[in-house]
């Protein structure tokens, strides 16, 4: 439906599908490829990531396992890693580098990183705008009302590309900091490092599709309604 909605202007957002679709296959391509190359260290994700945790004193973080695929996440408010279980157990080149990765979130949080906690705060009204926006953007269609309709909209969608923006400080960072952890531990070799780069700089490219898709939809909006003044 909301496809439909949009059907003006259409143009505008096919360079952010054919980016976002071409960041899921490379980060598809990617991790399925080193998720087959074990780490020369033997650890697991799990055991690479309490290393780091443990090597900045944060022993208080516990590592959990969850279900899904490529589910893992840091979660600032339980300060805990979730990983997803293949990434948990398995001892991959790729699991070590997500498992890096969300470790680098927690090292953020303990370093107050500013972008992390300007995140943290906007996510309750990145959570409203992103529920909101399709229901007024219905109703204005199926009233007639698109001309009240589109400014609302206009105003969720510029919060969800600005919590979009934001995160892409948090996910480079992050993704640094795992690569520096893991070189300077001597948990990956040199050669290694070269492929958690590639692991980790496919999934950073899912970002930046996400922030181009979604400043692509907001102009589209913007056309849209300045054509309804």
């Amino acid at each position: 439906m909301f496809g439909l909605i949009l059907m003006d202007y259409w143009w505008v957002v096919i360079p952010g599908v054919l980016l976002g679709l071409y960041a899921q296959f490379k980060v598809s391509s990617t991790y399925n490829y080193y998720a087959r190359v074990a780490a020369g260290s033997g650890l697991t994700g799990a055991q690479a990531a309490r290393a780091i945790l443990d090597n900045a004193g944060l022993h208080d973080v516990p590592i959990v396992p969850t279900l899904g695929h490529l589910t893992d996440h840091y979660d600032p408010i339980r300060r805990q890693l979730v990983l997803s279980e293949e990434n948990y157990s398995g001892r991959s080149i790729a699991g070590v580098a997500v498992a890096a990765h969300e470790a680098g979130h927690a090292l953020q949080h303990q370093a107050a990183y500013a972008p992390l906690n300007l995140r943290m705060a906007i996510v309750p009204i990145t959570n409203f705008a992103t529920k909101a926006y399709l229901g007024v953007l219905l109703l204005g269609y199926l009233t007639g009302a698109m001309k009240i309709a589109l400014p609302i909209v206009i105003v969720a969608f510029t919060v969800i590309a600005f919590f979009q923006l934001v995160t892409l400080p948090v996910e480079f960072d992050a993704s640094a900091r795992a690569k520096r952890c893991l070189e300077n531990m001597g948990l990956v070799t040199r050669q290694e490092s070269g492929h958690v780069a590639s692991v980790l700089n496919a999934a950073a490219l899912t970002y930046v599709a996400a922030l181009v898709s979604s400043l692509l939809t907001l102009l589209q909006l913007v056309m849209m309604a300045r054509e309804r003044q």
